[in-house]
C-alpha cells in the first residue's frame, strides 16, 4: 500500500456506492485530506444536507479528479437539454456547488434532468474512486 489515507478514502466510498452513509461518514470526517473532504462532501448531499455538503465542498477545494469530472460531465450532457439547474454540465470546469444545488433541484422538483444528474453522480464516484485508488495503492 502506497497511501494508507487513500486507502481509507476509497472504503468511504465503496460505503457510499451501498448507500451506507453512516459508515462511509465515520471514515470521511475523519480523514483530512482534500479527497477525505470531496467523500464527506458527497455523503452529505446525499442525506441530504445540501448546506453541509458545500461546506465540505469548500474544503475540498480544487480537488486534482474534478478536471477528468468535467470533462466526463461534459460528454455525458453533450446530447442532453440542460436545463436551468443543469446548465453548469456545459462548463469545462467542475462545479460542486452547483452540483449540490442541482441535486436540491431535483428533490424539489425543479430539474428534469434527474437521470442525467444520477450519470453524472456515478462518473464523480468512478472518477473519486479512481484518483484515491492510484494513489492508494
Amino acid at each position: 500500500m502506497k497511501d494508507r489515507e487513500m486507502a481509507r478514502a476509497c472504503i468511504s466510498g465503496l460505503w457510499l456506492l451501498w448507500n451506507y452513509l453512516d459508515q462511509s461518514h465515520t471514515i470521511s470526517q475523519d480523514l483530512p485530506s482534500p479527497t477525505g473532504s470531496y467523500w464527506h462532501g458527497i455523503m452529505h448531499r446525499r442525506e441530504p444536507d445540501y448546506g453541509n455538503a458545500k461546506y465540505w465542498f469548500r474544503r475540498t477545494g480544487d480537488h486534482p479528479a474534478m478536471e477528468a469530472l468535467a470533462e466526463r460531465a461534459n460528454q455525458l450532457a453533450s446530447e442532453a437539454k440542460l436545463d436551468s439547474a443543469t446548465q453548469f454540465l456545459a462548463n469545462r470546469t467542475w462545479d460542486p456547488y452547483a452540483m449540490v444545488d442541482a441535486c436540491e433541484a431535483v428533490a424539489r422538483n425543479r430539474c428534469a434532468n434527474k437521470e442525467l444528474l444520477q450519470r453524472i453522480a456515478r462518473a464523480e464516484w468512478e472518477t473519486l474512486f479512481e484518483y484515491g485508488y492510484s494513489r492508494a495503492f
